[in-house]
Formats: C-alpha cells, sequence, structure tokens
C-alpha cells in the first residue's frame, strides 16, 4: 500500500489529473462530459490542497475492493454450485453487511495496530458481500437450456464455468464489484477513527470541531472520488460493438508495448524518489493525538520542532482509547495530550505498563468543570437547579470528562434529575456560542487549555467537593525502547514543557481560521527561545 501511494504521488498532481481526463476521454466514447467533470473535480481537490489524501483514499479504496473481489468472485461461485455452502456463507454475509461498520475498528486495530492496514481490513469486512451475493445471483440466472447444452456437448465444469456461466453473468458481477467501491468508499471516515489518512481524517477532523466548510469541503472531494470510480467501473461492465472490437485487436499490442514501457519508467522513477526520499532525513516519528483543540495545538508545536532538527513527523488522529493503545504497542512513538490524574485514569492504568513517562508538558494547569455564560445568575455547582433544561452538553462518548461529568451527576444531590447530552467538541462549542447569541441558559462541560475562554464571556463552576477533579497535568508518553531507537527525538519530547497561555494562543489562532501547522510555526517564530530550549 506504501508503494502504491508513493507511485501515486511520484506524478505530478496536473500531469496525473490530465492524464486521467484523457482516459476518460476515450473510455466514454469521446463524449465530453465525463472527461470534463474529472478534470475539473480532480482540480478543484488539488486546489484545496488534498491530493495526498486523496491518494492515500484512492489506494486504501482499490487495495480494500482488489481483496474483496480476490475472495469474493469464488465464495460467489461456490455458493453458486453448493446449496450447504449458500446456506452457511448467507447468514455470514448478513452479519458482515448488518453489523455497524464501527463495530470493525475493533478487531481491526487489535489484530493490525492503526494505519492504512487495519482501514481496508474493516472496509474489505464492510464492502465484501455485494460482490459475494452478485455473483452468485449471476450464475444462478444463467439459462438452464444454455447449461444442459454444454453437458450435452461434453464439456467440463471449468469449460462451463469460464466460458458460458461466468461471461453471461459478468453483468451481475461487475454490478456487485461497483457496488463493493462504493462501500469501501462509505468506510473511509470510520477508518479515520483508527488512523487510515485521507480524505476521511478531513471529514472527521471538522465534524468533531464543527467546521462546515472544511466538511462540505472534505464531502465534496469524496463525492467526486466516488462518481469518478463508479463511472470508471461502470464503463468496464459495457459490451463493445463489433466494429470497437475489431479496432481494440488491432491496437491491443501497441498498447501493451506503452503500458509496459509508462510502468518501467514508474517504478524506476519511484525506486529512485524511495531512495532519496529515505536517506534525507533523522528518523521516522509517529505522534498521536485526538481531535481535540489543545492535543491538536500542542502535537502539531512538537511535530514542527522535531521536523526542524531534520525528523519525518507523521501526526496521526485517533479515537482517545486507541490513541493509548497505539503508543503502548508500539504503532505510534509519542503522544503529547494525556491528563492525568483523573481525565484519563483509565487508560493509564491499562496500558502504563507498557509506557515511557516522560512527565507533564503542561504541569497543574490543566482543569475539567462545568462552564456556563457569565451572564448565568449561578457561580457554583451546587446553585444548579433547572437551568438549561437541567441538560449539560458534553463531548464525544468517550472522553475522560464524559465520566467525570457523569460522576458529578451523581455526586450533587441538587442535580437529580439532570443528564449529560453527549455530542462532540465541535457540537459542544457551537450550542455554547448559539446559546451566548440568544443569551439562552446553557451548561456545558469544559476545561482548560481551551480557547472558548479566550472567544467568550464564560466562567467555571465551582465545585466544591472536586466531583471533576483537581488541577490536572498534560503528560507526554512514549513507546518503550524509543530512548534507544532515537535518542535525540526522546530528548526533545522529554524537554516539551510550555504553560496553558501558551497552548490557548495556538488553540485561538486555529480558531480564527489558522491551519494547525501554519499557527504552531508562527508560536514558535513568537517563542523562539522556548522551543530552543527544547533542543537543548
Amino acid at each position: 500500500m506504501d508503494g502504491m501511494t508513493n507511485l501515486l504521488s511520484m506524478i505530478s498532481p496536473l500531469i496525473l489529473i490530465v492524464l486521467l481526463a484523457v482516459a476518460a476521454y476515450f473510455a466514454f466514447n469521446r463524449k465530453w462530459g465525463m472527461p470534463i467533470f474529472t478534470f475539473l473535480g480532480l482540480l478543484f481537490i488539488y486546489n484545496q490542497d488534498m491530493w495526498g489524501d486523496l491518494l492515500n483514499t484512492i489506494t486504501l479504496v482499490i487495495m480494500s475492493s482488489l481483496i474483496s473481489v480476490v475472495i469474493g468472485v469464488p465464495l460467489g461461485i461456490l455458493m453458486s454450485k453448493s446449496e450447504t455452502a449458500q446456506s452457511i456463507i448467507k447468514p455470514i454475509l448478513d452479519i458482515m453487511q448488518t453489523m455497524p461498520g464501527f463495530v470493525y475498528l475493533i478487531p481491526a486495530v487489535a489484530f493490525f495496530g492503526i494505519g492504512m492496514v487495519p482501514g481496508v481490513f474493516a472496509s474489505v469486512i464492510f464492502s465484501l458481500p455485494p460482490t459475494v451475493r452478485m455473483t452468485n445471483l449471476g450464475i444462478r440466472q444463467v439459462p438452464t437450456e444454455l447449461v444442459e447444452a454444454s453437458d450435452s456437448f461434453g464439456g467440463t465444469g471449468w469449460q462451463k464455468l469460464f466460458k458460458l456461466e461466468m461471461p453471461l453473468a459478468k453483468g451481475n458481477i461487475f454490478a456487485g464489484i461497483n457496488q463493493t467501491i462504493m462501500l469501501a468508499l462509505s468506510m473511509v471516515v470510520i477508518a479515520s477513527m483508527i488512523g487510515a489518512p485521507g480524505l476521511g481524517q478531513g471529514v472527521l477532523s471538522a465534524v468533531q470541531r464543527s467546521q462546515v466548510g472544511n466538511g462540505f469541503t472534505f464531502g465534496v472531494s469524496i463525492v467526486v472520488l466516488a462518481i469518478v470510480m463508479d463511472r470508471f467501473t461502470q464503463r468496464l461492465n459495457k459490451t463493445s460493438q463489433p466494429k470497437q472490437v475489431a479496432e481494440k485487436k488491432k491496437s491491443k499490442k501497441g498498447k501493451i508495448w506503452i503500458a509496459t514501457a509508462v510502468a518501467a519508467v514508474v517504478i524506476v522513477w519511484g525506486a529512485i524518489s524511495a531512495f532519496s526520499s529515505g536517506s534525507s532525513n533523522t528518523g521516522n516519528i509517529t505522534l498521536a493525538y485526538t481531535e481535540q483543540d489543545d492535543q491538536i495545538a500542542s502535537t502539531n508545536v512538537i511535530a514542527q520542532v522535531l521536523e526542524d532538527q531534520g525528523f519525518n513527523v507523521t501526526t496521526s488522529s485517533l479515537d482517545n482509547a486507541v490513541m493509548w493503545e497505539s503508543v503502548a504497542n508500539g504503532e505510534a512513538d509519542a503522544m503529547v495530550g494525556a491528563w492525568l490524574p483523573v481525565t484519563h485514569q483509565a487508560q493509564y492504568e491499562e496500558f502504563k505498563d507498557d509506557l515511557d513517562n516522560l512527565g507533564p508538558n503542561v504541569d497543574k494547569q490543566a482543569q475539567n468543570s462545568f462552564v456556563v455564560p457569565s451572564y448565568m445568575d449561578v457561580d457554583s455547582i451546587e446553585d444548579l437547579d433547572d437551568q438549561a433544561g437541567q441538560v449539560v452538553t458534553g463531548i464525544e462518548p468517550g472522553a475522560g470528562i464524559v465520566q467525570a461529568a457523569e460522576n458529578t451527576l451523581e455526586e450533587y444531590p441538587n442535580l437529580e434529575g439532570w443528564q449529560q447530552e453527549l455530542s462532540s467538541t465541535g457540537a459542544m462549542t457551537t450550542q455554547l456560542e448559539r446559546a451566548i447569541a440568544q443569551e439562552d441558559e446553557i451548561v456545558i462541560t469544559g476545561w482548560t487549555p481551551h480557547w472558548m475562554f479566550s472567544r467568550f464571556d464564560i466562567k467555571t463552576l465551582d465545585d466544591p467537593k472536586s466531583a471533576m477533579g483537581d488541577a490536572e497535568s498534560i503528560y507526554t508518553f512514549a513507546r518503550e525502547g524509543l530512548a534507544d531507537d532515537m535518542p535525540e527525538a526522546y530528548q526533545i519530547l522529554d524537554n516539551f514543557e510550555w504553560d496553558v497561555k501558551d497552548v490557548e494562543g495556538v488553540m485561538l489562532d486555529m480558531e480564527d481560521g489558522r491551519d494547525p501547522e501554519d499557527a504552531a510555526r508562527d508560536w514558535i517564530k513568537d517563542n523562539q527561545d522556548k522551543a530552543d530550549s527544547w533542543v537543548e
């Protein structure tokens, strides 16, 4: 998969866009509709700086589709030939199709860690059934008279399959393959939760941070890719006319030579590029984080510092539990967003024996709390009664602050009947902004550092029972063995330390529309002395 992505990356995006548009022109009988759509759609993706994400998504979809076809077509043939096989396989396919796609992430991470491979694994399970079902259906629908004629002329089982049944079932088989590709595309967002790179990560980030513009842009890009792949695969199923068949036979030999030459050039170019790129950096570092603004800010800042020292840094956005597991099992090298001793206590207890604790990067300045607009006449959690409809607006179900809020609702007698409404970090801040604009009552689960304290006139409620936890620290954890493998990177991560105001400054720039990498770079320029102290 890395090889496929690297080969696609070697070709200039504009050249590849033109080549695909030309291919569409000839594939669609020299009609201009699809070539123009292909050209403009891919040009839009390139213009929005999402070309690398597109190539990763194409790799995921192609690999998962190929594996699904390799497995699915033989299974479909087996089902068409054996009633026993059909009775066994059919319920399994029912389960695979109806099981929520998120469920497949659990075994995917357990067996393959994080990244592209588990994404393909989950996509194969989810997208395999249509190919199996349609292959089975197509072969079973071959007219009985033709099968009997084949038998009467002494045709063997293999001859009957490859020269009669599969050619006649071609339409159904390709329809199943087409649906498999579309289902694989639908998994790209879900797979991004376990670190699969591509357009899905952009969609997931936009949803969690309530960024309508980014979400729409990444969504449109997925639609463009889906339409292009759908139309091309449908075109493969078209029956050639006699004249076209004759023309294809004449040019087939020349096309084979051209394709071979192009493939050879691309492979050589890829080998040279891979060698040169592999020898130009000090080492490869993977930093794991969750889509929370404070973690995005801190991860991008330390990533920029490491890159300035010659390291090739990959940042991987993951679900919170997966982030901890990925560092513990060595899939990721480090993380800088562990809230302790309360918020991430459960994950810490589970994985602490497999992690290297580098100490806090924000020391005793982080705090979970209930937060309300300043105009609300409450100053303590004990003052709450029936405000905001007795609802606390929370964030993602897997976050540690969610459990802290549930404990708080149980700890305070005056909160009997209250409930926590879960959503996402982005949805929570959007709801807060809407409530403040209309001066409505709202209670949210908030924490510092966070940009909302700089943007909105809000206050934290006193917590006499400390149910939301005392002041916390944000820790850096590394995988075991990183100190021996890359001591310089380990030392930089160990030296990484800043305060809440630094974090909130980067977060506020991000909220104002700055790209996280640009916001991190600007902070480093304005605080060069502090950044230099980390690499001493």
